[in-house]
């Protein structure tokens, strides 16, 4: 027996897109949350313009080209035809309040991407059928399991020409498992699509939709094994009857529906919004979020429950800042019911901040409601306390409540700015440090007279993930704030680490005259694995350093450890332990231990056979196939290593290796020169490795480290 492809399944709501009849508010059960991700050129956001249009959100879709789309209103991305930010909407369907995030596709903003995950149920990966898989296609899958979210495949650009969806079926079940099945399939040359699972019949492109109904209710029926016997006695069950395994095949990861639709001709947008509703899990449904109760090796899971008579527990995902509104944060309300006018206290702090006004956000669109539940999207205006990764929260045991971190890459790209006019130096750190806060995989520096990346007293260093992202930062800075900058050309983010392991000793002894200075520090240093960071331990045995001087003796091997030793990059990846020294009971003060403690670490390091760490990147390159040779020659001549090839689409090849990021300068214009401007790539951080030996000799010889007493 087949169900009808319209029935609903037990318990949806129902009622008619955007009408007046829909609830302020349709409950929790009527929530659904959806991050559309994937790579750039997927057409992300003009599958936001349809799904909204479809649901009577907006009245007429808007154009990339025309910059009038809901979700890409900043300046910059109508200019540039990008998304750069993460852009929260809403839509109304059948009784349903959906809350779409449209992240951008390129790896530079991938800090707007992934922390965007923490904020839904579920993911929908945008498939561009005529690039078929791209590294971020891959990226974005894997973040999204590793964070229990159900996911989705959506297969855009059906009614492309050269289009082959079957192939691209297979790549996505060869990459992702055969838990990647598909819901529907395009039918009459893609301009519409055919059910699979609530249908059982019908005609499309390739496959039998017969077949491919039978695989998803196999798939979904292997989670139960009452449905099991059920199907092998019966031959068949309704897909409405499906409700509950369904739901644990998805927070299992056991099924990952892959839906075809055309964003342009609007094909499939409506059977889309369909699966949205009777198939995608609402808050109650889902795994629950990964929250924890305090840091470190004390930190211990906390199942928050979304219950909107309890106390509230609400995440920021996103910071957004405006020159002339202010500070705007975007959060997910987790657990209680978030009201207007509410006290509610920012992580640690003791002085709760009120809540003015409280938005859902159509994009640019700021529309003011009363209450938020458990499973909403919402935001706070001109709260300055707020921070990205902040947790809000009105009971006094969830202060020390955070969720499991994003892993979010490294920024390995370094430029140094400095103001145009002298005397705004000032100006541009605090200009600077809005637009970091936005963006956590952008990272702000002082620069200073001596700190071995060639900046200058009055310039700042700002890392990124790659030249676009820097090139977005400055643009703003122009463009939005108006502030006129001189640059120095992108730097690279060496690490130094050791190698062995060694002591170190230091005894700090000044007279002026009056009151002195002492202190004295023996310290042991040794290597720990590639990307451990780094280890304080105290083992002073009988007082001979003062308990409370052991602070001081800390800040001053950071202060070593930030400075560098060798080449005047920062120091990761050890353990250093104070076991012994000596102190004065008249002069041993705060500024001798710190002294100490930074001139032992530097002993120390000098005696640990120290070596100059290099960020390199796993590069992903998309070209003719004819350019084949070229490329991985060019590779391979760069320090590079050739992982692999595979066949994309007919005509195209790609090409993945590992190369050292200092390699990669410009390479944009070697690859246009190898492909006739057919070629394009993405890198992303892979890991830290020693650089050669004349580079490291060549780093250490521009560096001389500053002797500070």
């Amino acid at each position: 027996m087949c169900p009808s492809p319209t029935s609903d399944l037990e318990g949806a709501p129902a009622g008619s897109p955007g009408s007046a009849a829909v609830p302020q508010h349709p409950g929790i059960a009527a929530i659904r949350t959806l991050a559309l991700a994937g790579p750039a050129g997927a057409g992300k956001t003009s599958l936001a313009e349809a799904l909204l249009l479809k649901a009577g959100a907006i009245k007429s879709a808007g154009s990339i080209e025309k910059g009038s789309t809901v979700s890409d209103h900043d300046p910059l991305e109508k200019r540039m035809q990008h998304s750069l930010q993460a852009a929260q909407m809403h839509l109304l369907h059948n009784g349903l309040r959906v809350h779409l995030l449209d992240t951008p596709g390129a790896p530079d903003f991938i800090g707007q991407a992934l922390p965007a995950l923490e904020a839904v149920e579920s993911v929908a990966i945008v498939v561009n059928a005529q690039n078929g898989l791209e590294l971020m296609v891959k990226r974005m899958m894997e973040a999204a399991a590793g964070r229990g979210l159900t996911r989705l495949i959506v297969v855009n650009r059906i009614d492309a020409p050269g289009v082959d969806a079957q192939a691209l079926l297979g790549q996505l079940q060869e990459a992702f498992g055969r838990e990647c099945l598909p819901l529907n399939l395009p039918a009459a040359g893609g301009t519409r699509v055919q059910d699979c699972f609530f249908g059982c019949s019908g005609d499309s492109d390739f496959g039998s939709v017969e077949a491919a109904h039978r695989a998803l209710v196999e798939q979904v029926v292997e989670v139960d094994p009452d449905f099991v016997d059920r199907y092998l006695n019966d031959g068949d069950v309704p897909a409405t009857e499906l409700h509950a395994p369904l739901e644990q095949a998805f927070r299992e990861g056991h099924l990952i529906p892959v839906c075809f639709v055309s964003a342009r001709t609007g094909a499939g947008v409506a059977e889309l919004l369909d699966v949205i509703e009777k198939l995608l899990p609402n808050p109650y449904e889902a795994n629950p979020p990964q929250f924890l109760r305090r840091e470190g090796e004390e930190a211990e899971p906390l199942v928050i429950t979304m219950d909107p008579a309890r106390h509230v527990v609400a995440h920021v995902f996103k910071i957004q800042s405006d020159p002339y509104l202010g500070k705007l944060a975007m959060l997910r309300v987790h657990q209680g019911t978030l009201r207007r006018n509410a006290q509610l206290y920012v992580g640690h702090a003791r002085k709760a901040v009120r809540v003015a006004h409280l938005f859902m956000l159509q994009g640019k669109e700021h529309v003011e409601i009363e209450q938020a539940l458990p499973g909403d999207l919402c935001a706070l205006a001109k709260l300055e306390e707020l921070h990205y990764d902040a947790v809000l929260h009105d009971a006094p045991e969830d202060e020390h409540l955070h969720l499991a971190p994003v892993a979010l890459p490294t920024p390995v790209h370094g430029i140094a700015i400095r103001p145009s006019r002298h005397g705004d130096e000032q100006r541009l750190w605090e200009v600077l440090s809005r637009l970091v806060e936005e963006d956590p995989c952008l990272r702000l520096e002082r620069g200073g007279d001596q700190d071995g990346l060639g900046a200058q007293g009055g310039e700042t260093l700002v890392y990124g993930l790659g030249e676009l992202h820097l090139r977005v930062l400055l643009e703003r800075l122009k463009e939005i704030y108006k502030f006129d900058v001189q640059t120095q050309p992108p730097r690279i983010a060496y690490r130094e680490t050791i190698s062995a392991k060694a002591e170190g000793h230091y005894r700090h002894k000044k007279q002026t005259g009056g009151a002195g200075q002492f202190g004295e520090v023996w310290l042991r240093i040794e290597p720990l694995a590639r990307g451990a960071g780094f280890e304080f331990r105290d083992e002073v045995k009988g007082g001979t350093i003062p308990g409370q001087f052991m602070p001081a003796v800390e800040k001053g091997v950071r202060q070593a450890l930030a400075q560098g030793v060798v080449a005047g990059y920062p120091v990761v990846d050890l353990r250093v332990t104070v076991f012994d020294g000596k102190h004065h009971s008249v002069d041993s003060k705060e500024i001798a231990f710190i002294t100490a403690g930074k001139k032992a670490l530097i002993a120390a390091v000098r005696e640990a056979r120290p070596v100059v760490l290099e960020p390199i990147v796993q590069v992903e390159i998309s070209a003719p196939e004819h350019a084949t040779g070229d490329i991985t020659g060019d590779l391979a001549s760069r320090r590079g290593q050739v992982l692999g090839t595979r066949a994309s689409v007919p005509g195209q090849i790609g090409v993945e290796g590992l190369a050292p990021l200092a390699e990669l300068s410009a390479y944009q214009n070697r690859l246009n020169a190898m492909t006739s401007g057919q070629g394009r790539y993405t890198m992303v951080l892979s890991h830290y490795e020693p650089v050669p030996p004349n580079t490291q000799a060549q780093l250490a010889a521009g560096y001389h480290l500053k002797d500070e007493e």
